[in-house]
C-alpha cells in the first residue's frame, strides 16, 4: 500500500498496487511469473500486503540490509536507494539493449488490458450501483471522475474504506495517494490529510474515513477550520462497524460494537465546516464538486454518504 502511486497506474504496463486489497492485474501475474523483482521493498510477509509466491525467484533491492532476505530466500539482492540502483539498471541495459522489441510490449499491454477490462466489467454493478443505501463501491468510482488527479493526494482510513479504495482509486502522480494499514491508527486519514495539505497547498487532498474511524478523531476536523486548511473528508456512514461480528462476537452480543451513528454532516456544520449529506448514487458527483468549491475558497468541507456494508472485496488470492 505504501508504494501505490510511485508508478502511474494509467500506464498500460501498470498492474496496480497489492494491499490487503489488490486489482485482479496484480494477482494475475505473480501467479505466472517466473521472476520478480522487488525495489525499496522490506519484502515483509503479513496481512496487510500481497504477499509473494515462496517459490519464485526473487532479486530484492532495499537501502535497509536488515530487510534482506528476511522472510524470502532471494536469487540476489541490492543494497542501495530505490532511485539511484534503477538509474543503474537502466543504464547498464542501454549499453546492452540497442533495440526494443515492440511486438512483445505490445502483446503485454494488451494482456494487462485485458485483463483489466475483465475486472472492472466484474466489479461495475457495484461501481456504478443506484442502490440506497449507497454502495461504498460508487462513491470510490466517482470521485476517480471527479479529481484531477494529476493535482490530487488521496488517502483512506483503516478497514473497509481502505480495502476498498486501494483497487479502484487510480493514482497517477507520485505522492497522489498515501496508503497505509492496520486498524491500530484508525482515524489517522485525518491527520496525515491536513499533513499533506500543508505540503502540497496547490492540491486538492482528500481523506475517506468510515463511521468507526471519524467517531475515534471527529472533533479534529475543527482543527482544520481553525488552522485554515482546506481538506475534503469523505465519510462513508453505513452506521456499523462492518466485519467485526464475526471477529468479535462477544462484544458484538454484549455491547453492540457493531453498531454506531449520527449525523456526521451536522457534526461537522456546527465545526464551521461545509458539510453535506449524500443519500442518494446521483448526488455524489455534485457534492464533491461543491467540496472542492469550498476548498478554493479556503473552507474545509466534510461529505456524510449514507451507505450500505459491502464487505465483498478484490482478493483473487494465489
Amino acid at each position: 500500500m505504501q508504494g501505490k502511486s510511485a508508478f502511474p497506474e494509467n500506464h498500460p504496463l501498470s498492474l496496480g498496487a497489492g494491499g490487503r486489497t489488490r486489482p485482479k492485474m496484480v494477482m494475475d501475474y505473480l501467479k505466472k511469473t517466473d521472476l520478480i523483482f522487488a525495489i525499496g521493498s522490506s519484502c515483509t510477509i503479513e496481512p496487510f500486503t500481497t504477499n509473494m509466491p515462496k517459490d519464485r525467484r526473487i532479486i530484492q533491492s532495499t537501502i535497509d540490509e536488515v530487510d534482506i532476505g528476511k522472510d524470502y530466500p532471494l536469487e540476489d539482492a541490492i543494497i542501495g536507494d530505490a532511485k539511484l540502483v534503477l538509474k543503474q539498471l537502466i543504464d547498464e541495459v542501454k549499453t546492452i539493449s540497442r533495440s526494443r522489441d515492440e511486438r512483445r510490449q505490445n502483446t503485454i499491454e494488451g494482456e494487462i488490458r485485458a485483463t483489466k477490462e475483465a475486472w472492472l466489467e466484474e466489479w461495475m454493478p457495484k461501481l456504478t450501483s443506484e442502490d440506497v443505501p449507497i454502495n461504498p463501491y460508487r462513491v470510490i468510482w466517482d470521485l476517480n471522475r471527479v479529481l484531477d488527479k494529476d493535482r490530487s493526494v488521496v488517502t483512506h482510513d483503516s478497514g473497509g474504506p481502505r480495502d476498498q479504495t486501494l483497487p479502484f482509486y487510480e493514482a497517477t502522480q507520485p505522492g497522489g495517494y498515501i496508503g497505509w494499514g492496520k486498524m491500530t491508527t484508525l482515524g489517522g486519514s485525518l491527520g496525515f490529510v491536513m499533513g499533506a495539505k500543508l505540503a502540497n497547498p496547490e492540491k486538492t487532498v482528500v481523506n475517506i474515513m468510515g463511521d468507526a474511524s471519524i467517531g475515534m478523531v471527529g472533533l479534529d476536523l475543527e482543527t482544520a477550520v481553525r488552522e485554515g486548511i482546506p481538506i475534503l473528508s469523505i465519510i462513508l456512514n453505513n452506521s456499523q462497524f462492518s466485519g467485526y461480528s464475526q471477529m468479535q462476537p462477544v462484544a458484538t452480543d454484549r455491547y453492540h460494537i457493531d453498531r454506531c451513528g449520527g449525523n456526521y454532516a451536522k457534526v461537522a456544520e456546527g465545526l464551521g465546516l461545509y458539510s453535506k449529506r449524500v443519500e442518494q448514487p446521483g448526488e455524489i458527483i455534485p457534492a464533491i464538486k461543491r467540496g472542492i468549491e469550498a476548498l478554493d475558497k479556503g473552507q474545509p468541507a466534510c461529505l456524510e454518504v449514507i451507505t450500505r456494508a459491502d464487505t465483498a472485496y478484490s482478493l483473487y488470492d494465489t
